[in-house]
Order: C-alpha cells, then structure tokens, then sequence
C-alpha cells in the first residue's frame, strides 16, 4: 500500500520521506545546514523521546481502560510534530500547550504522573508553571483555543517588559503556542492572532493538524489549507511534514528565534494524524476508514527515524536501549499511579478564594461533621 495523497502546500517542508530516507523538499533546503549541525547523540535523542512517549502514552491508555483515569486524550503518530517543535525551543521560552502535548511537557521537564493526576481528577492543574523544574511549561488546557488568549497575553507582557527584541537568541524569551485543526476554528485563536500581530508578539502559533476534530475532517473545516489562515494576519506561516521530526525541529528553532528577535509572530501548520481515538471516550471507526488508518501507519514518525537511524549506523544497542528505557517509563508511571489513590475532601474547599471566607468556613465545618455521620459508632 501507498501513502494517501496529502494536500501539502508547494512549500511544505520536508526532510525525510515516508521510508526514512533523507529527500528534502526544495521548501527543505534552507534548513539542511540546521539540521547537519545536530550530532549523533541529539538525533538519537529525538528519536528516545519519541519512542519513550509512546510506550508512556499506550501505558496512560491501559491504565484508563483499568479505571484508574478517567480519560485520556492519546498523542499516537504525533511525536514527531511535538518532540521536533518541543527540542527546538530554549530555556527561556514560555510553552503553552492544549491537553494532548505528552512530548512537550516531558521535554520541559514535567513529571508525566502530573499529567495523569489531571485525567484522574486529582487536581485541576497537575503542575506549577512557576516552578523552574517545569520549564515555563503552563498547564494543560481543555477548552478549545483559550490557550492561544494566554500564549498572546504572555507575549505582548514580553513585549512590554522588553524582555525580547534585543537581537540576543540566548536571552531574548518567545512563546510557542499548540492547538489543533478542530481549535483552529475557535474564535480564540483568531483573536489572539490579531493582537499577535498588532503587538509584534515574540509568538510561534503551532498548529499540530491531525485530520480530525473528533469526527469532523478538516476538508469540511477549511476549504483552504490551514496555514494559510496565519498568513491573513499578516505571519510568515510554514507547512511542514509534521510526522518528520527533523523538518519540525528545524522550522520550529529558525521561527522562535526569528520571533524572539522582533520578527514578530509566526505561524507553522504540522500536517500530521491522530493514529489512535481523538479520546477513550471515542469510537474512531464510527467516521473514518481502516484504508485511511492504514495509510497513515506507512508514515509512523517513529519508524521514519528508526530507518534514518539505522541508515547511518545507530546500533542495536541503542535501539535495545531505548527499548528498556521505554518499558521502565512506563512501569513506573503504571506503579506510581495507582499509589495516587483518591482526592483528600478538604481540597474541594481550599483556594475558593484567595481569602478565608465565612460561608466557605462554614461549608467545611457541614462536610466534615457529615462525613463523621459515617464512621463506626457514629449516631
């Protein structure tokens, strides 16, 4: 079987073809010496980190088949598009992510068991974005495109502090920004791109299009390819081969840095595909075909690198490696998750309000003496 035609744009860019082999596109060219400069150690790193969050992810799927989560939104067949764009940002970059970046917030340094705590309803947040172990990583976001608000109002703060804009890629901070194809049609998305570009925002917009907004195709959202969409806002916008790891870290480093310098926002469309449910609440049979899932399997982004890989001599050693280190991710994230147990009562009454409040005092106190109503002995 052969690839299904995509409708990529005359300058996608592309470094690595369906079969792993190195055939860039002419859109491709500019970024090749970007690309030459990573060493063997880091283009086997994307490929560990692609392959680790996948063992991670199919793990967080088992779990909440075992009722241990309450959902989970799977990131299968998008590593490339999220480990490429996610290693080519900077210490100081602020990412903001939807609710399916599993890649990115790792790479940044979130605990993944943080991730879960979200999907198990022990919190309403998982992590601190404050907190330097985080990365600048800001918390998952389940309503559609509002994220794209908070990425643009973080941006412009960036503008005004000048905080960016010195022609120092070391110091200068950016903002990258993920959402899909389905979000791509939320008014949030466009209003945080007109004030992107009103205030030069120090801002990558990265589309991660998947295909499918749950069961609708993104032929009946966009009659136009969606990176066009960044373009009428006056951004330098790019489509790249999302499930090829090399294109999105090149794009991504050479946008950000761009950004960060005063270029101002960009706009990048990763055509990519939500190999598994769009969650596990979902039936992907129900709206699309076998022949399409099938056709997709041909362009794993994981297997793509795997024969680069071996294409230039990686080892079986390495590949049994990262193997290893895949299977205990995700035993540990297994034990540690089911050590979580329940949410304590008292958080259902803390951070109300930043003060303590009397009808707040008052409700605790009800709870707990209803609770006690339970205990042996209790009248």
């Amino acid at each position: 079987m052969t690839p299904l035609a995509l409708p990529e744009e005359p300058g996608l860019v592309r470094v690595l073809a369906a079969d792993g082999s190195f055939a860039p596109t002419p859109a491709a060219e500019p970024y090749l010496a970007l690309i030459d400069g990573l060493s063997e150690p880091e283009l086997e790193g994307l490929y560990r980190d692609m392959a680790v969050i996948r063992a991670f992810d199919r793990q967080a799927t088992n779990l909440q088949r075992q009722g241990q989560l309450a959902l989970w939104p799977p990131s299968l067949g998008q590593e490339a598009a999220q480990v490429g764009s996610a290693r080519a940002a900077r210490a100081q970059d602020h990412i903001f992510p939807s609710y399916r970046e599993h890649s990115v917030t790792r790479i940044r340094g979130v605990d993944p068991v943080d991730i879960l705590r979200v999907m198990r309803g022990l919190t309403h947040g998982g992590w601190n974005p404050v907190d330097p172990k985080n990365g600048n990583t800001h918390i998952y976001t389940l309503v559609l495109g509002s994220q794209t608000l908070h990425a643009t109002g973080y941006g412009m703060g960036l503008v005004f502090d000048g905080r960016c804009g010195t022609g120092d890629v070391e110091r200068d901070e950016a903002v990258m920004v993920y959402y899909g194809d389905g979000a791509s049609s939320q008014g949030d998305v466009h209003e945080a791109m007109v004030f992107a570009a009103s205030y030069q925002t120090p801002e990558v917009f990265f589309l991660q299009n998947n295909q499918w907004a749950i069961s609708v195709p993104v032929a009946t959202q966009s009659r136009a390819p969606l990176v066009r969409r960044g373009e009428g806002y006056g951004m330098p916008s790019i489509q790249l081969d999302g499930n090829d790891v090399l294109a999105s870290y090149a794009v991504t480093r050479v946008a950000l840095d761009e950004a960060r310098t005063g270029g101002g926002p960009r706009a990048i469309e990763a055509l990519t595909y939500r190999m598994g449910a769009h969650t596990t609440s979902d039936d992907p049979t129900k709206y699309r075909t076998s022949a399409e899932e099938e056709s997709w399997a041909l362009r794993d982004p994981i297997e793509r690198m795997h024969v680069y890989l071996r294409s230039r001599g990686a080892s079986d050693a390495f590949f049994a490696e990262v193997e290893a280190e895949s299977a205990a991710v995700a035993d540990d994230v297994r034990v540690r998750t089911n050590e979580l147990g329940g949410i304590p009562t008292e958080l259902m009454f803390s951070n109300v309000y930043t003060d303590p409040h009397p009808l707040v005092d008052e409700q605790r106190a009800w709870f707990a003496a209803y609770d006690a109503s339970f205990e042996e002995g209790a009248s």
